[in-house]
């Protein structure tokens, strides 16, 4: 009764040994999938294959109770593949020692050097040990390779393991990391404990197997030497675990801190196109209003100055005529220059108004839509006008706007839509000027690219309505007209 329920304790500690170091791998290689910061990816795999293989290993050790507690002997290959799960466990151990120590070397010193000549000259009394039981006995040879596992890889292997945890301890530190170096240092010395643990091997008549083994530990302590790895297996597992926790919590706050740069860096890269963006506005409106100012110069010089000579000019000749009245040749010729005079008036006149109608200054926006719907009879094209809302003055810069896109518009239409009527439709609202321009022409499509000089008539329009941080929609289809429609916010309304 006694051993069957010792056996049972024993059934729990292997499952909880093997769920420790399997626990340990299974963690290790997902954080090698991470752009791990605890170690490089190929330092941790090795260590992540031993918890695994040796996690397995003690799980089968623990299947392998019943039958045993039975009295069934077992198959030679089930004995042999134990051993192999074993021995390719600590050989990933061994591994991982050895890379480990590779990136990050320890300092060597007459101790470290002692040290390595006392595995040598352990390791070979080992196999001379081995050598003579198998010899001279009747040892299985499986458990000589048992035992020559533990005595010449596990212990090798643990120490080693130990010294690479030690290793990356101090880097650590160095690094700043110091709570990371705690419960590496945690680790470092459970696997120094562990190794010390593969001392009590399997009683077989070897030396010092026949001496230093699990039974006479049990009989000196009362307990199985698989409950002390038991221990040290998860004291090295919530290690690891937890430097792997301090890891990413590290890995989070860094991954925080570089998204906030970013934020911060796309905040101010935004603030700054706001303010581009503005400055851009504020440019175009000066630009509008310094060719509008200079428009406005040069209509009035040739209104003051050029009419005023024409005039004169007009009136000398009406004067020549009447003197000249007996020639008739000089005569004719005066009258050709009359003609010719009233000729550069009109064109003139044309001209100024073009540049710069009065009626925009003086009478307002709808006075200067009215103007073009008149201008464009010469050219042939018949405009209707529809008023809606209450009209009233607005701020210069955009009626002078609103007055360029209605008459770039038209000049299209002109050109291009290969129509003779066309509308013009004025809203106004409370917060909002609207401006449609519609004809039934041939159409265009809108998303098409324009090779300058095409299309520069357009993104003049564009950049006038921006200026005033107004939108410009273009509605057009091969065939079924086009409909310019402008939309203005207006704050600064005049009485």
């Amino acid at each position: 009764m006694a051993g069957q329920s010792f056996d049972l304790v024993l059934l729990v500690v292997y499952f909880a040994y093997g769920l420790a170091f399997f626990g340990m791998g299974l963690t290790l290689a997902l954080e090698s999938e991470r752009s791990p910061a605890l170690a490089e990816a190929r330092l941790l795999r090795p260590l992540a294959a031993f918890g695994m293989l040796h996690g397995a290993h003690e799980w089968l050790d623990s299947y392998l109770l019943q039958p045993v507690a039975g009295g069934l002997q077992l198959p030679a290959w089930l004995l042999w593949l134990r051993l192999g799960m074993l021995a390719t466990s600590f050989f990933f151990l061994l591994v991982y020692g050895i890379l480990t120590l590779r990136v990050h070397p320890l300092k060597p010193g007459a101790s470290a050097y002692a040290g390595w000549s006392a595995l040598a000259v352990y390791g070979l009394g080992i196999l001379a040990s081995a050598v003579f039981t198998y010899r001279t006995g009747t040892t299985l040879l499986v458990n000589v390779f048992d035992v020559l596992t533990r005595y010449l890889l596990a212990v090798p292997a643990a120490f080693l393991a130990a010294l690479a945890l030690r290793a990356e301890a101090l880097s650590a530190l160095t690094g700043g990391r110091r709570r990371v170096m705690v419960f590496l240092t945690w680790a470092a010395i459970g696997f120094g404990l562990y190794g010390l643990t593969q001392l009590f091997v399997p009683a077989i008549d070897m030396f010092p197997a026949r001496d230093l083994n699990s039974t006479v530990f049990r009989t000196f302590t009362g307990f199985p030497i698989q409950v002390l790895r038991a221990l040290l297996a998860v004291l090295i597992t919530l290690s690891l675990l937890r430097a792997t926790q301090i890891v990413e919590k590290e890995r989070q706050l860094q991954l925080l801190s570089a998204q906030q740069a970013r934020l911060d860096a796309l905040e101010r890269i935004q603030n700054e196109l706001t303010e581009r963006e503005a400055l851009r506005r504020e440019l175009l409106r000066h630009t509008v209003r310094a060719q509008e100012e200079e428009r406005t110069r040069i209509a009035r010089e040739l209104h003051d100055e050029t009419s005023q000579v024409l005039t004169a000019f007009s009136l000398d000749l009406a004067t020549l005529q009447t003197v000249v009245c007996d020639r008739s040749e000089v005569k004719n010729l005066v009258d050709r220059l009359q003609v010719l005079c009233k000729q550069m008036s009109q064109g003139l006149y044309r001209l100024v108004h073009d540049l710069r109608p009065a009626q925009l200054d003086d009478l307002g926006l709808i006075s200067a839509l009215e103007y073009l719907k008149d201008d464009s009879v010469s050219a042939g094209l018949d405009v209707s006008m529809d008023i809606q809302g209450k009209a009233r003055r607005l701020d210069t810069v955009i009626e002078t706007v609103l007055f360029r896109v209605a008459q770039e518009a038209l000049h299209n239409v002109v050109r291009h839509a290969q129509v003779r009527q066309a509308r013009i439709l004025l809203v106004y609202q409370s917060q909002e000027i609207t401006l449609k321009i519609e004809d039934s022409g041939i159409g265009f499509n809108p998303v098409q690219s324009f090779a300058p000089p095409r299309g520069w008539g357009l993104a003049g329009m564009r950049e006038r309505i921006e200026s005033v941080g107004g939108q410009l929609i273009i509605e057009s289809e091969p065939g079924k007209g086009t409909i310019v429609e402008v939309a203005v916010p207006v704050f600064d309304i005049l009485p």
